[in-house]
């Protein structure tokens, strides 16, 4: 979480976040690790089962769950694009999503027994 709070200060409106990694990884516990950078203190749940969540932070996040889509078509994601952090699990539902250079970065957590390692990538990056 401490990795995750210090990795989310750098982000600003506009940045999208693609979290990947198996069921367990720890990707919603990387979510409360950004909020928790922003101050937000109130419990966070994978919102596998409502698609979507909105905190209102400073600056605001909203935390996606594409696990149960085929697709991002209709969720209004391109309307949070430059006013939200989005964080987004399962992120291969959102393939033809149109996202400008330096928007995007690739998250993957793997590991086994409570060891994780976290992959960074940011190909927009200067």
């Amino acid at each position: 979480m401490e990795i995750a709070a210090e990795i989310g200060g750098n982000w600003r409106p506009g940045t999208v976040v693609k979290l990947e990694g198996e069921l367990g990884a720890g990707k919603t516990t990387f979510v409360r690790g950004v909020l928790a950078g922003f101050g937000y203190v109130e419990a966070v749940r994978s919102p596998t089962f409502n698609i979507l969540s909105v905190f209102n932070t400073q600056p605001p996040v909203a935390h996606l769950d594409l696990y149960r889509l085929k697709s991002h078509e209709g969720l209004g994601l391109e309307d949070l694009l430059d006013t939200h952090i989005c964080l987004i699990e399962w992120p291969d539902r959102v393939a033809s999503l149109q996202l400008r250079p330096g928007q995007l970065w690739n998250i993957r957590i793997t590991g086994e027994n409570n060891h994780r390692e976290i992959f960074v990538e940011n190909p927009g990056a200067d």
